[in-house]
């Protein structure tokens, strides 16, 4: 009963960061422009064509991802996993980019589902890769995830740079909202539905994490679930990569520091992974916007930067532990 009102706490936070969100940035957007200029004014302009999509595309961004990274937690049942470490976003990144060499003028939805198509096939490959070599040592798992996604990321990167794509493939890999109008973000709106849907299938994944001979005593299709996971963690993923980019770490940072503080279930935890995950990213884009205002820094420095401190600090804690 404690978690609930904190819950809303947290909640409250994060729309007062949107709120301020919206009114950051070079345009100069204020209540009172925006009343006084009415519906045509530029100050009501900028906020509904740039200001607002901006702000509910990190709120559906950063919770979407962040509950992947969960998801993707249970799934493989290590902490230090996420989409980013175990090839499931350089897969989809491949994935789009052949779709764009192959079928330019296939619509951004036809993209969106090879890379979510690639993403799974990748993350299938991942698992298949650490039941033949099988684990002891829980750093040994993101080590190889980490491995993996380099393979695929050079052959990405020959591709890009054999048809002279690679600034294309460099802006995919740098999250970046600067460029959200109203119009370009709607797809982000998937990765919501794939949020309800772990919420909705939290206490399979609970007990499926639990180990295979478990679930199935239990009368739970160990299979079916791991790949509704999967499902979810790969179209996450492309919709995020194809609307904004890569946000590295995201995933990763944030279930760790919500199970510290809430516990491992997961239909307690859904939740607080996604207000905390949607409060970072606005809270690092709001960063990224003032440390050198005019100028912007990408959303995926300043939460690469920030993710990878988090991430230092619980290996070290993890290793202090072990010890």
């Amino acid at each position: 009963m404690r978690a609930l009102p904190l819950l809303i706490i947290a909640g409250v936070a994060t729309l007062l960061l949107a709120i301020a969100s919206l009114f950051i940035g070079v345009s100069d957007v204020t209540l009172a422009g925006v009343f006084s200029g009415g519906p045509e004014g530029r100050p009501m302009q900028v906020l509904l064509i740039s200001r607002v999509p901006r702000t509910l595309s990190l709120l559906l961004a950063g919770s979407s991802m962040a509950i992947a990274g969960l998801v993707m937690q249970i799934v493989v049942r290590n902490r230090f996993v996420e989409p980013g470490t175990v090839g499931t976003t350089e897969s989809a990144l491949l994935g789009f980019l052949l779709v764009t060499l192959l079928a330019p003028g296939w619509p951004i939805m036809a993209k969106m589902m090879v890379a979510a198509l690639f993403a799974l096939a990748g993350t299938f490959l991942f698992l298949r890769v650490i039941r033949s070599v099988p684990p002891r040592d829980v750093l040994l798992v993101p080590l190889i995830g980490i491995m993996l996604s380099g393979i695929i990321g050079a052959v990405t990167s020959f591709f890009a740079y054999r048809f002279g794509l690679l600034p294309s493939l460099l802006a995919w890999e740098l999250g970046d909202f600067s460029g959200v109008l109203r119009g370009r973000y709607e797809l982000l709106w998937i990765g919501l539905v794939c949020a309800v849907a772990a919420y909705w299938a939290a206490d399979r994944f609970t007990v499926a994490g639990m180990g295979e001979d478990f679930t199935t005593n239990l009368g739970l299709n160990y299979n079916k679930t791991m790949t509704l996971g999967l499902i979810i963690v790969s179209i996450s993923s492309a919709v995020v990569l194809v609307s904004v980019g890569i946000i590295p770490f995201l995933g990763l940072v944030v279930p760790n520091v919500i199970s510290l503080l809430v516990g491992d279930n997961m239909r307690r935890t859904v939740p607080w992974v996604a207000v905390s995950g949607a409060a970072f990213v606005v809270a690092c884009d709001i960063l990224g916007r003032v440390i050198r205002y005019p100028y912007e820094i990408p959303i995926g420095v300043v939460v690469g930067v920030i993710g990878s401190v988090i991430f230092l600090y619980l290996l070290l804690r993890t290793r202090r532990s072990a010890a």
